[in-house]
Order: structure tokens, then C-alpha cells, then sequence
């Protein structure tokens, strides 16, 4: 072992033993602690598998597109396929946290906005946090002033902005305000746009689940797993391996079969098992992505069973009772909860610390809805999710660490303007869908909410128009400095 090998060896141990520190200090202070704990480890076991199999949607569309390597697209739906049939059996036992999101067309809408945003800043919102545990800085840009302040920013503004919401959202969001006063006793700040969006126009809309659908809305194992991970979940995924195979793996895949068979003087003519041969070869193509893709969708699963036992353990479902039995009443929101989805998700938590941010400098957040109502706005070190968030950077930094491959990268003055523009495109498409590419597709899509699906389509159109307008831009920098040459 050389010497940077040893030095990467020991920094490993020193994060490592950073947070054991910092969970034997939770488990000293308050015994509900551990409900934190548990997010900060799942998260350092996804950072890990993340970074080791360098899952990122963004990337996965830029290979794709750009480069026409369906590699890591693969990966994902085989995650994907996986996670959905475990899901099922914990809802099927009733050990699922999940929870469908509001149904329509602002999921397509809020899926292209961050599309765009993934390929621009070079990473999606899981890929930018691992990223940034291997030292690239131009990560750790999009991740502080798109996925951090640009959110909390956005949520909170209104002024201007509120002339142009249509006057249906108005209306709608006052009657939903005079409703809460009436039956609830509670005032809802509807003072920003994103207010009016969320209480006059989302709020509305039904919360949908395949197995929820074809039951009658009485669901059993059954229609847990033919509703929400067949017909949901792998049906589809297998659709779009075929549609990948097809389009950007059969040729090559054929061309090499053929040539095989002439040398040993066999027909040439393609069957449906070559099909599937070649499909199966996709699939393997790189066997740690696929590996990993198997294990991260059983992580999610064990992550949701954890929670859903410390829940009952504790008779509780949201870590904001926990809070409030321990004193920390302004930690919570005004109905009593913090953002704790329960599951694997990133975004909300760190608008929750650009919003803490900002309030330092005088910023008030509490009076929003996303803040104020939904989310509640705790102590960084007082947020579960914003641990697993900082576990999954530990982890990446870690793993990278083992690998020798942490190296910390200074952004040129061009990969600053794509990070911060690309970070601030991702902050907004991650809000109007309530998610991000783990919360918004990758979670519902495999829970049997057809929004997950709807968010996919729009992040596939956003990162296809978000190459195109990286490939146009790399041209004409190349024609200029061939001009200039």
C-alpha cells in the first residue's frame, strides 16, 4: 500500500468514526435520537453504493443520449423493478411508510424543468451529494444555491409574482384558508405563489395507487404486487429496457453476433432467443451497475421497514411528536410535523437548511406554506433527513476514499454558470412535484403511483433538451476556438 493509498485508508476511518461519534452522542442525549440515527446510516450505506456504482440520473441520460451507452439507464430500472417488489410485501405486512403524491400534469411540467437542470449541472440531486463526497466543488455549488437556498427562495416569494397566478388558484386557496380556520383553528399562510400553488391548485388533485385502483381502493397482497410492482412498476421498466435495447444496444449486439456466425459458417438469421440474448447482454454489460442497482432497491426496502418499526416503536408518525416530547415545539411545523418522509429522499431537506440559512440573516420562512405547514423548519442537527442527506455524502466520501478516487475539483468560470444555473433549475422542478428524481420518480414509481412515471417522462424530455443545449454549446465553443485558431 502507498503512501496515498494509507492516507485515503485513514481519512475513511476518521469519517467513519465521526459519525459513530455522532451517534453514541444521540443515543447519550435522548433514547428518540435513535429515530435520526437510522436516517444517518441508510443514508452512508446509499452514499457508498452510489458512489461504487456511480448512480446518477443525469449521468445516465448524457450517456444515453450523448453517447448512446444505455449502461446506467439499465441499472436504474433494474433498481427500480427491484425495490417495487419490495415494497409490495412490506405493504402487504402494513410495514410501508409510503405515501402517493397529488396526481397531474405539474408532475410532466416540474419533471422537464429539472430534467434540464440534472444535465446542466452535471449531476441529479442523489448524484450531485455523492459527487460532492468525492471532492467535485462544482457539485457542492448546485447542491448550496440551487438545492438549498434556490428552493427555499422560491417557496417564499410572492410580490410580483403573485399577479400572475390565475385567479382560479386564488379563490380556491382563500376558501382552503377560511376552511383550515373553521374546522382546524389554524391560520394557513397563504402569502407566496407557491402557497396559492400548492393550497388552490394541488391540494385538489386525488392521490393515486395502481393496487388502490383495481381493488376498489381495498387493497390486499394481491393487488400490492400485480397493481403496484407488476403492473406499476416492471412492466413498465421492461418496456423501456426493450425500447433501449432496441434503439441503442441491438445493433452493435447483432453485428458482432453475425460475425461470430459467419466465422463458423452458421446462418446468420436473428431469433427471438438472440433477442433475448442480446437483451440479457445489455443487461450485464456492466455487472456492478446492475449489482448495485439490486442492492440499492433492497436498501430503500430495509430503510422503509426501519422506519415504519421505530414509528411503532416509539407510537409515533413523524419525528415532529418526537420533537415536541422533547421540548423543541419551534423545531415544528404549526400542525406539529417536520419533513420526515420515511423513505429515501433528498431535496426538501436541504431547502429546509437554505431556509435556516436565510433566517439567520433575517429571513422569515416560517410564514410560507412548505415551511410553515408541511415541513416545519428544525435545528440542522435536529433534522433526520437532512442527516441521511450528510450520511449519503459521507458515504460517497468514504467509498471514494477506499477506491483512491477523491480528489477535490475546482470548477472553471464555465462549470460555475452551468452548476449555479443548472442546481437553481433543479431546486425548481423539484418543488411543484413535491420530489426529485429519487422522491418524485424513483420512489413513486416503484410505491404504484403513475406520478412517478409522469415525473420519469418529463426528466427524460428535460435531460434530452438539456444535452442538446450542451452539445450546442460545446460546437460553437469548439468552431469559435477553430475560428480563432
Amino acid at each position: 500500500m502507498d503512501m496515498e493509498e494509507r492516507r485515503n485508508t485513514i481519512w475513511a476511518y476518521i469519517i467513519t468514526g465521526a459519525l459513530v461519534l455522532v451517534s453514541l452522542i444521540y443515543a447519550a442525549t435522548d433514547v428518540y435520537y435513535m429515530y435520526m440515527t437510522v436516517y444517518i446510516w441508510f443514508g452512508f450505506t446509499y452514499g457508498m453504493m452510489l458512489q461504487y456504482g456511480r448512480f446518477c440520473f443525469a449521468s445516465a441520460s448524457r450517456d444515453l443520449f450523448a453517447a448512446g451507452v444505455p449502461r446506467m439507464a439499465v441499472g436504474i430500472l433494474v433498481a427500480l423493478a427491484c425495490f417495487s417488489l419490495v415494497q409490495a410485501t412490506l405493504d402487504s405486512v402494513n410495514m410501508s411508510t409510503f405515501h402517493a403524491a397529488p396526481f397531474g400534469i405539474h408532475m410532466l411540467i416540474a419533471g422537464i424543468i429539472f430534467g434540464v437542470g440534472m444535465v446542466l449541472s452535471g449531476g441529479c440531486a442523489s448524484g450531485s451529494l455523492y459527487k460532492v463526497g468525492e471532492g467535485n466543488m462544482t457539485s457542492l455549488l448546485a447542491v448550496i444555491f440551487g438545492l438549498c437556498l434556490g428552493q427555499a427562495i422560491f417557496v417564499d416569494v410572492g410580490g410580483v409574482f403573485n399577479h400572475l397566478l390565475p385567479q382560479a388558484w386564488v379563490t380556491k386557496a382563500m376558501a382552503t384558508k377560511a376552511s383550515w380556520l373553521a374546522n382546524k383553528g389554524l391560520d394557513l399562510p397563504v402569502n407566496s405563489w407557491f402557497d396559492h400553488y400548492l393550497a388552490g391548485y394541488v391540494w385538489g388533485h386525488p392521490e393515486i395507487r395502481v393496487a388502490n385502483l383495481i381493488s376498489d381502493g381495498h387493497p390486499t397482497a394481491i393487488h400490492f404486487f400485480v397493481g403496484n410492482a407488476l403492473l406499476c412498476a416492471i412492466l413498465p421498466a421492461c418496456i423501456l429496457m426493450v425500447v433501449i435495447y432496441y434503439f441503442f444496444s441491438r445493433t452493435a449486439y447483432m453485428r458482432k453476433l453475425k460475425k461470430e456466425r459467419k466465422k463458423q459458417g452458421k446462418s446468420e438469421l436473428t431469433t427471438f432467443s438472440d433477442e433475448l440474448s442480446g437483451m440479457w447482454a445489455m443487461i450485464t454489460a456492466s455487472q456492478k451497475t446492475s449489482i448495485m442497482g439490486i442492492l440499492i432497491g433492497i436498501t430503500a426496502g430495509l430503510h422503509i421497514l426501519a422506519m415504519k418499526g421505530i414509528q411503532n416503536k416509539f407510537g409515533v408518525s413523524n419525528f415532529g411528536t418526537l420533537l415536541t416530547r422533547m421540548g423543541y415545539d419551534k423545531d415544528v411545523s404549526i400542525t406539529g410535523t417536520v419533513f420526515d418522509p420515511g423513505y429515501w429522499y433528498i431535496t426538501s431537506q436541504e431547502g429546509q437548511l437554505g431556509a435556516w440559512i436565510l433566517e439567520k440573516f433575517g429571513w422569515n420562512m416560517h410564514d410560507n406554506i412548505f415551511f410553515g405547514v408541511n415541513n416545519g423548519l428544525p435545528e440542522p442537527w435536529r433534522n433526520p433527513a437532512l442527516w441521511m442527506s450528510i450520511g449519503i455524502i459521507f458515504g460517497a466520501m468514504v467509498m471514494a476514499r477506499l477506491s483512491n478516487e477523491f480528489k477535490f475539483k475546482l470548477p472553471s468560470l464555465e462549470l460555475v454558470a452551468f452548476a449555479l444555473s443548472g442546481g437553481i433549475l433543479m431546486g425548481v422542478g423539484s418543488r411543484p412535484s413535491l420530489g426529485c428524481n429519487i422522491g418524485a420518480f424513483f420512489i413513486r414509481a416503484a410505491g404504484g403511483d403513475p406520478n412517478g412515471w409522469l415525473y420519469g417522462s418529463g426528466m427524460v424530455m428535460g435531460a434530452f433538451i438539456g444535452v442538446s443545449m450542451l452539445n450546442w454549446w460545446t460546437n460553437r465553443k469548439m468552431a469559435q476556438e477553430m475560428a480563432d485558431f
